[in-house]
């Protein structure tokens, strides 16, 4: 079933700022505050034609052209629709268009610009109030590597015909430190994701971290399912991106396993697919289901659940591939904008509440596809229910959890519960459709909300006289003129 969206973005903002004016995200934010939105540089957006040397559009193995000046010149779809840090992936001289096989740690890409336009990139995420991170890829390079014709022995062939760099060697150790170093010295970045973090030493992830961390205050994540290590602020949380694939695919899932790790993601990034892996939609329409119904409850789902999310470039428009190059496409900005506008309306909330970004999580029911959990703190409380299932489905909250004497406000459905005779909270949820609804004080009506609409119905009642009497207006003269 389609979901319905019976308010304007304007009206979100307006209702947000009226249920909780202070619960807003203060201005240094922590990791736990954060949302990520991951892009490869080369399939953002391309702006610059002088640097494109030899691109092939056709090829998706190829560069395409995308570089840092279309990133600059786009990024105001990344800011509006939320998030809050932008990981741009490995940026350096590379012989792949993802940046892993890197040749030279200490140039920049040439098909992605010049180190002023990269700086012109940081400093844009910063005056839009975004953080900027960087992948660093030590797992996949190429056997070019500037460093392996003088250190053979900080090398170990792949299979693939790639070289890894072997981060157990301390005089490798030190080289890679002391180039991020450097690096980030140079650029004003504000954290690093280490690719295939598992497969380092952890000793080497240590030092490093607090080397990087001496320059500046700067995040170290990880982009793997791992457990956690010394020196990365976050991991990828274990089993979350195959529990939310497998529960949001089609409705009528068994979600036991989501909620299973719903209760370990506090702090942990969260994801439902990654620049590594398929896209999510590819398991959609395996499985025959509907991407657009799918990923919205999906997002539903990831932006109020416990965690820092993670989200692909291209997931807004449910870009497709079953693996990398074809789920590497070109970001395509002229689509339906209903899956950016629900993103956009989620993340307003989350960022504007502290509750849904790091308060407590209460699982209140899990049956049958029908989903509803609470999430809470001193200050603020929200019910989240999800119903991914084949029909109506309905639960009674007791006072215990909500309150006496509440409104359950419904954000998106735009439903309003109040407590019934019995003491109770009735939620009751078409098929496939999710709402968040915020726990208010009983009040009647909002007299700030019918303001606010009264006062827009009295500017379009002004705005069609206007037209209207213009209209008359020229219909008069237009009879004067054919009798002169």
């Amino acid at each position: 079933m389609k979901a319905k969206w019976p308010i304007s973005m304007f009206v979100l903002m307006l209702l947000v700022s009226l249920m909780n004016p202070a619960s807003a995200a203060e201005e240094t934010r922590s990791l736990q505050d954060e949302s990520i939105y991951d892009v490869l540089v080369d399939r953002y957006f391309n702006k610059q034609i002088q640097n494109d040397f030899n691109v092939n559009g056709s090829d998706p193995a190829a560069f395409t052209g995308g570089d840092f000046e279309g990133l600059v010149s786009e990024i105001g779809h990344i800011q509006e629709m939320g998030f809050t840090v932008l990981s741009v992936g490995p940026v350096f001289s590379a012989d792949t268009y993802d940046g892993k096989q890197v040749i030279d740690y200490s140039k920049l890409e040439r098909h992605f610009g010049t180190s002023e336009e990269f700086q012109a990139l940081i400093e844009k995420s910063h005056d839009l109030d975004m953080k900027i991170i960087i992948d660093v890829p030590t797992q996949q390079l190429s056997p070019n590597h500037v460093w392996a014709a003088e250190n053979p022995d900080w090398f170990m062939d792949n299979e693939d015909g790639t070289v890894a760099l072997d981060l157990s060697n301390p005089e490798a150790q030190k080289a890679l430190a002391s180039t991020f170093v450097d690096f980030a010295e140079n650029y004003k970045i504000d954290g690093l994701r280490l690719q295939s973090a598992d497969r380092l030493d952890p000793k080497f992830i240590e030092e490093f971290s607090a080397a990087m961390k001496n320059v500046r205050s700067m995040y170290i994540l990880s982009d793997q399912e791992m457990e956690p290590v010394a020196g990365l602020d976050a991991v990828v949380a274990p089993g979350v991106e195959k529990a939310l694939r497998d529960t949001y695919k089609n409705f009528d899932q068994d979600e036991a396993a989501l909620v299973e790790v719903m209760g370990e993601t506090e702090n942990e990034l969260i994801r439902v697919d990654s620049l590594l892996t398929s896209r999510f939609t590819s398991d959609i329409v395996k499985d025959k289901g509907y991407p657009p119904t799918r990923w919205n409850l999906l997002f539903t789902q990831l932006l109020t659940m416990p965690g820092i999310p993670v989200v692909q470039y291209g997931s807004e428009i449910a870009m497709n591939g079953e693996a990398v190059p074809e789920s590497h496409q070109i970001l395509d900005l002229g689509v339906e904008q209903e899956l950016v506008d629900h993103i956009t309306n989620l993340m307003s909330l989350r960022n504007s509440s502290e509750a849904l970004r790091v308060g407590e999580l209460e699982m209140l029911h899990e049956e049958d596809g029908w989903l509803v959990y609470k999430r809470s703190n001193e200050d603020e409380t929200w019910i989240v229910a999800i119903n991914n299932s084949s029909e109506t489905k309905s639960i009674s909250l007791p006072a215990d959890i909500v309150g006496s004497d509440k409104e359950i406000r419904g954000l998106f459905e735009n439903d309003i519960v109040r407590q019934e005779a019995n003491g109770e909270y009735q939620i009751t949820l078409d098929r496939e459709v999710a709402e968040t609804f915020h726990v208010t004080e009983e009040r009647g009506f909002n007299k700030a909300y019918i303001a606010a609409l009264i006062v827009l119905y009295v500017v379009f009642l002004v705005f069609l006289r206007i037209v209207w009497k213009k209209g008359k207006q020229r219909k008069a003269d237009e009879a004067a003129k054919s009798k002169e």
